[in-house]
């Protein structure tokens, strides 16, 4: 099945799916309902024993298995020292399992509140477990998962803009020229030292539920890289409540693992990274039906007008001073 060509989830139908499932003891009892996720597919489900799960079908052609196992074990790594991060059920040994071309896991249905980003409080547990997921990603590498870098997250999604009939002729010029602009600015920065780790990779609050604590869910893009990474998608607000935020966060963080502080220059070159990637990504999956319905907005001319100027607006917020730790006294 090809991701590029042909919409690869066209055969993923309800019977296939419950056929899916029992092929790993699992009767389904209560229909399936879909769960809100764009990359993959992903369904909750109760089988005869009112038990609740939840089932993930992998995108074919995005990860390797050897990638997605990785990804696993690194969620029972976290699991195993009770850090509350939700890991796969192990059936019939297996983690990974595969079913007529599309592979799949199932994860316990875990449920719980939305993270509330606004609450001090709840930063603050979050920095300590984080610092507990980066000791334990610190202690073994990824093999076959990638390292977050220049090519994937800004050359490669500028190649697809440049080929993308979705991108209006008229402005493709003055878009692929200040996005240049911004990739030159982001290269200066990116070659800071940083210690590479395994991290969650996709940190934002919609990834984090709250049950008496946080639950930390979907390390679907999880891959070596800084830890601040999983850090600034944490931040918002002026610059005087981000740098608060920080300090909370940075100070939780420390009574786990270390913080290199000159990773702090990464924070705005990732979030140029991560918005380009963002709008490539959209692109490269317009033959997937659920993307035109979710994201219109990325065939209106109008749309693509302004992005020359965000790119370089971002691009002058790259020359500003980094975030700083607020000084003790």
């Amino acid at each position: 099945m090809s991701s590029t060509s042909a919409f690869v989830f066209h055969s993923l139908v309800p019977d296939l799916i419950l056929d899916a499932l029992e092929s790993v003891g699992l009767r389904v009892d209560s229909g399936l309902t879909a769960l809100n996720s764009y990359e993959n597919r992903v369904y909750q489900f109760m089988d005869e024993d009112r038990k609740r799960y939840v089932a993930k079908f992998y995108r074919p052609e995005r990860w390797s298995n050897e990638q997605i196992q990785e990804e696993h074990d690194f969620s029972w790594a976290l699991s195993d020292t009770d850090i509350p991060a939700v890991a796969p059920l192990r059936i019939n040994h297996r983690t990974l399992h595969e079913y007529q071309g599309f592979v799949f896991a199932v994860f316990p249905s875990v449920g719980g509140r939305q993270y509330e980003i606004d609450s001090l409080d709840q930063l603050e547990w979050v920095g300590r477990f984080l610092g507990r997921i980066h000791h334990v990603g610190k202690q073994h590498a990824f093999v076959a998962r990638p390292t977050i870098g220049l090519d994937e997250y800004l050359y490669q999604p500028r190649h697809i803009l440049a080929e993308s009939a979705l991108v209006p002729a008229k402005v493709k010029a003055s878009l692929l020229s200040s996005l240049d602009v911004l990739i030159k600015a982001v290269e200066q920065y990116w070659h800071t030292n940083w210690t590479p780790s395994r991290l969650h990779g996709d940190c934002h609050p919609g990834n984090i539920l709250w049950r008496d604590g946080p639950i930390f869910v979907d390390l679907d893009d999880s891959r070596t890289g800084p830890v601040v990474q999983d850090l600034w998608m944490l931040l918002h607000g002026s610059r005087q409540d981000q740098l608060m935020q920080l300090d909370i966060l940075l100070e939780a963080y420390g009574e786990f693992a270390d913080f290199d502080q000159k990773e702090l220059l990464l924070i705005e070159p990732l979030r140029c990274m991560r918005m380009v990637y963002y709008l490539a990504w959209v692109v490269r999956r317009w033959d997937d039906p659920a993307f035109p319905k979710s994201f219109p907005w990325i065939a209106d001319l109008d749309f693509w007008q302004k992005q020359p100027s965000i790119f370089t607006e971002q691009a002058k917020l790259l020359q500003a001073p980094p975030l700083q730790l607020m000084p003790m006294y």
